[in-house]
């Protein structure tokens, strides 16, 4: 039973009531006995004799505040007036009730990651594993839904489908640098899904939320593992029971089929330490993962409510670096216009530098101008005063000049890269940094959006989303063909091809090295060679499938002489 004590009056208590005992669900979670007095029974009479011993208690005041803080109960000492105090909370894990199919939903997904997921390449097994977790999910969301609870809007949907995109990129690209970045980005899109609109915490608890509740989420598994004998029979008995109708069926239909037989064997795993060492990892990362995505689902943080947020009083202190932000943008902008009339030459022999130092050496530090500029933008949005008209309209017109030179140096950055590639090449580093470049121009339009109702909570989000959707149209143009078909072009230009750099790429550029260059094969023999027929059907097997290796090995390649 639920006990309260008043302890606001005793000196150096502020924690107010505190309770005696734990509540009902959180005693049987825990399997905990209901919590008692530590030194013996209670003084007959103690109540009534508080008052009038309150003050002989004081000497002992110190001692028992010290075992409180260590969160059990204890009795004052005799003649003096009892005062039991709890202070431990019962912890979350305790309380957030656990679904019935949670448990078994997590090991299925642990199970379906370790048997789809092609762990050392981009594959359709990847995107098969996330269906099978969002199966789990769903029923586990709709369970834990209560009257009060919010309904998911059309954002957390959007945040799953983006999740699964980018997962799907491993069916179709074969660049594993680029499926590196696409499985971050689902990872991120789906922590938003499982989290839903936004929370008290930061933005950056929110895109870690599911492995931080995965971790934390480990008592709670381990308190659904316990349960209750009843319902660990019925597991076990349903376990044993699908066991045995595998025992019997698998063989008499993998002997009736050749094909059915292949692709069991691709599902089971062999028993080599690095099979098993991986096999074992990805199981524990889809059950654990799963779980506390369940877990987050079944105890939702608390929900952030619209406020304004705290701004200083002084506006000067922002006003005048904002200004003088401002013309030095502007003067920099004025000076660079040179290059309208004066031509680069007049740049080049003003300044004493070479093509490569002038292009190289601009883009990097307007890419830093840019990226501080964002961060002080920010930061007004958040802290600059705006409590009376003028502050708003100061801050819109500031804020807003700002966004725009910041856009007008983005593009001016954009123009250094492009010249020097023409000049050098094209690269993958060199493409990642300008849309990087594109997505921080992207981020200055919202925050010119922001300022028409100068609230910036959405903000995050919304600049986490433009990041994301950027890896998913990088992943749609096929980067890596991208740069191929550059480069070809600049070779039917006389200028020199760097071939042992595109022998480095991925089969996504086989198609379009064939189809261009005279000598194709001395490009795309070598990705041919690396892909392997035999390990991508014994290595990775069907989970491993993908487009590009595939339209790669099926290529009709002409014979030719390499240098």
């Amino acid at each position: 039973m639920r006990t309260e004590c008043e302890g606001a009056g005793e000196p150096g208590n502020a924690a107010g009531p505190a309770r005696l005992g734990t509540a009902p669900e959180a005693e049987e979670a825990l399997g905990a006995e209901p919590v008692e007095a530590v030194g013996g029974d209670l003084p007959a009479g103690n109540g009534e004799r508080a008052g009038a011993e309150r003050a002989a208690a004081a000497g002992e005041h110190g001692e028992a505040t010290g075992r409180q803080q260590s969160g059990v109960a204890v009795a004052a000492p005799p003649g003096a007036a009892f005062t039991p105090v709890l202070l431990r909370p019962v912890p979350k894990s305790a309380l957030v009730p656990m679904a019935a199919g949670v448990l078994p939903g997590a090991g299925l997904a642990g199970v379906a990651s370790a048997a789809l997921v092609p762990l050392d390449r981009p594959g359709l097994g990847w995107v098969l594993a996330g269906l099978v977790v969002a199966a789990v999910l769903v029923p586990v969301d709709r369970k834990a839904r209560t009257s009060e609870t919010p309904k998911r809007g059309k954002t957390t949907v959007a945040w799953a489908v983006l999740a699964l995109l980018l997962l799907g990129v491993g069916a179709v690209r074969a660049s594993e640098w680029l499926f590196v970045l696409c499985v971050v980005a689902a990872g991120v899109a789906g922590s938003l899904a499982v989290v839903g609109p936004r929370t008290v915490n930061s933005a950056f608890y929110d895109v870690l939320a599911v492995p931080i509740e995965a971790v934390r989420g480990v008592p709670w598994v381990a308190r659904g593992l316990r349960g209750r004998g009843t319902q660990r029979g019925r597991v076990l008995g349903a376990v044993l029971a699908a066991g045995a109708v595998l025992v019997v069926f698998v063989p008499l239909l993998t002997s009736a089929d050749e094909t059915f037989a292949h692709f069991v064997e691709e599902l089971v795993p062999d028993l080599r330490l690095d099979s098993t060492v991986r096999w074992g990892f990805l199981f524990c990362t889809g059950l654990f993962g799963t779980a506390g995505a369940c877990y987050l689902l079944a105890g939702p943080p608390q929900r952030a409510v619209e406020t304004p947020g705290r701004s200083t009083k002084d506006s000067l202190v922002w006003t005048v670096p904002l200004v003088t932000l401002v013309v030095l943008f502007a003067v920099y902008l004025l000076v660079r216009a040179v290059e309208l009339f004066g031509g680069t030459s007049y740049v080049l022999h003003t300044g004493g530098l070479t093509s490569a130092e002038y292009a190289r050496g601009g883009f990097w530090q307007l890419c830093a101008c840019t990226v501080l500029t964002l961060g002080i933008v920010m930061a007004a949005l958040r802290w600059a005063p705006r409590a009376t008209p003028q502050d708003r309209l100061r801050q819109r017109i500031l804020l807003g000049a700002l966004a725009a030179l910041s856009l007008v140096l983005v593009v001016s950055a954009l123009s250094r890269m492009w010249t020097y590639q023409e000049a050098y090449g094209f690269t993958v580093l060199r493409l990642l940094v300008e849309v990087c470049e594109i997505w921080l121009g992207c981020v200055f339009l919202l925050v010119g959006a922001a300022l028409i109702t100068l609230r910036s909570a959405w903000l995050p989000r919304a600049a986490i989303g433009t990041a994301v959707a950027a890896v998913l149209a990088l992943a749609v143009v096929n980067p890596e063909a991208l740069i191929a078909g550059a480069n070809i072009d600049r070779a039917e230009q006389g200028k020199p091809l760097d071939v042992r750099y595109l022998r480095g790429f991925s089969a996504d550029i086989v198609p379009v090295v064939v189809e261009r260059l005279p000598n194709a094969e001395c490009v795309a023999g070598p990705i041919v060679l690396r892909l392997d027929d035999d390990d991508l059907v014994d290595g990775a097997g069907w989970p491993g499938w993908n487009l590009s290796r595939t339209r790669a090995l099926d290529a009709r390649i002409p014979p030719a002489r390499c240098g």
